[in-house]
């Protein structure tokens, strides 16, 4: 079994296969470390969990590599904001970055690049494209790409020549000295509002474009040419593009086999922002006492390729949802002692299959809960020997892993006397064949907090 993906520069559905035969080398555009990140970037990171996730599980090794921007106008206006050392300041926002992802269950990259440690890496690679006459030095002293340099500028994104356009920005005119608006900024020259924070370089003192970090840490680390890069989809212009420009420029090599983005975050329906009051980090969550792993169900709960409209109803619902699983994996024995393999998926693999298909997250939780409901009623009416229950067990926990959700405590309240005397007036009811009024029991069930699980001439009865 394989996981197919959108590739969003073909816009096709391809399979993602590593091109050594081996090991499926990725490149997650990261965090800008200038405060904590919001649920928004941590829907695109938690979809990057699973894809990751799914690509080991189905047997294939990964080299996930995922930078830290610790230099930019964000980090550089914050740290001066703050009177701290440019790199006191990122580091103290890349360890909320990482206590937040552990929360979150995500797994850590194999490598974590930051663009202040590969300053070098990204000198040498704007003097290659210098070199080949894709680069050009401005009056002063920045360093531009020359757009028109490269033909096939705008295929990611589907941009026409009179679409390319650059956003101005508020700093000094001498640094958008460009031969076009279209061309971006390699390095920029050193600027007395950039503090102390610049670095040498053959064009003089300065710092690099955001654009160009990217392209040297993930070339550095996975090759000239690798197998899929990923980042939310606001990044496809200008910075996806800008990447595959300088890059491929700069080795005559395809940048990178398979681009996988993911849409945005909207919360009730509406854009986040601060001004709106909505913009929730994995905190302000908590706060409002819902736990990590919730967030995470929620934000794999809808498909990657369209908005994901976050509500505290989902929250809700997570944590109902969640507590089912619980209660199975509390039937089955709890959680085995040894992480079960692929092959032990068992009755779950259906699960694995929407997965593959482009990571349909919501088709497989939809199969993960048609599942639970079918065991739950098999193991209430005793259809289920021990030795299926130990398969199912191990089963239950690889999907779990696969998914990367940790349950909450398996529910241990023993439901009280007048739910199992409601409960007992349904069954009867059920043998009546008085279906309005088993019905309308089972309502009046489910509204006190409990579902009922039916045997053919016995119940039994779960929190919800």
């Amino acid at each position: 079994m394989r996981l197919r993906l959108h590739d969003t520069l073909s816009r096709r559905i391809l399979p993602v296969v590593p091109s050594d035969g081996s090991t499926l080398r990725f490149y997650c555009c990261g965090p800008t470390v200038y405060g904590p990140a919001h649920i928004g970037n941590f829907r695109t990171f938690v979809i990057q969990d699973l894809f990751r996730r799914v690509v080991e599980f189905t047997g294939t090794p990964t080299r996930h590599v995922r930078n830290v921007t610790d230099v930019d106008d964000k980090t550089i206006r914050g740290a001066q904001a703050e009177n701290l050392p440019l790199s006191a300041f990122t580091h103290r926002w890349t360890r909320r970055f990482h206590e937040d992802c552990a929360e979150l269950n995500l797994l850590a990259p194999h490598m974590e690049p930051s663009a202040v440690a590969h300053i070098p890496e990204q000198i040498s690679l704007i003097e290659r494209l210098i070199g080949k006459g894709h680069a050009y030095l401005s009056k002063d002293g920045s360093v531009y790409f020359s757009v028109a340099s490269f033909p096939p500028y705008g295929a990611l994104s589907r941009l026409e020549d009179r679409q390319i356009t650059t956003r101005k920005e508020t700093r000094s005119e001498d640094e958008y000295d460009r031969a076009s608006a279209a061309d971006f900024a390699l390095w920029k020259s050193r600027r007395p509002d950039d503090g102390e924070n610049f670095w040498p370089s053959p064009w003089g003192e300065g710092r690099p474009g955001w654009h160009i970090e990217c392209s040297a840490m993930a070339m550095k680390h996975l090759g000239e040419s690798f197998d899929l890069h990923s980042g939310g989809i606001d990044l496809i212009f200008p910075h996806h593009e800008n990447e595959i420009a300088q890059s491929e420029a700069a080795t005559g090599k395809r940048f990178a086999g398979h681009w996988f983005h993911i849409a945005h975050l909207l919360v009730e329906g509406t854009k986040m922002s601060k001004s709106l009051g909505n913009l929730y980090t994995l905190e302000d969550i908590k706060c409002r006492g819902y736990r990590a792993n919730e967030l995470r169900y929620v934000l794999m709960s809808a498909t990657y390729r369209q908005p994901l409209n976050f509500t505290f109803d989902s929250l809700n619902a997570a944590r109902k949802a969640l507590s089912r699983l619980a209660a199975l994996q509390d039937r089955l024995g709890g959680k085995p002692d040894n992480l079960p393999e692929f092959s032990e998926t068992g009755v779950f693999l259906p699960v694995v299959a929407a997965l593959c298909d482009d990571l349909n997250s919501p088709e497989a939780l939809g199969r993960l809960f048609c599942i639970e409901k079918r065991l739950q009623a098999e193991i209430a009416s005793g259809r289920c020997s021990a030795k299926e229950i130990r398969r199912h067990q191990r089963g239950l926990a690889a999907i779990l892993h696969l998914l990367g959700l940790e349950l909450p405590p398996s529910p241990s309240a023993e439901a009280p006397a007048w739910v199992h005397a409601l409960a007992a007036e349904r069954l009867d009811a059920r043998h009546q064949k008085d279906w309005a009024t088993a019905d309308a029991l089972r309502m009046q069930l489910s509204q006190s907090g409990w579902q009922v699980v039916d045997g053919p001439d016995s119940y039994s009865l779960l929190p919800l």
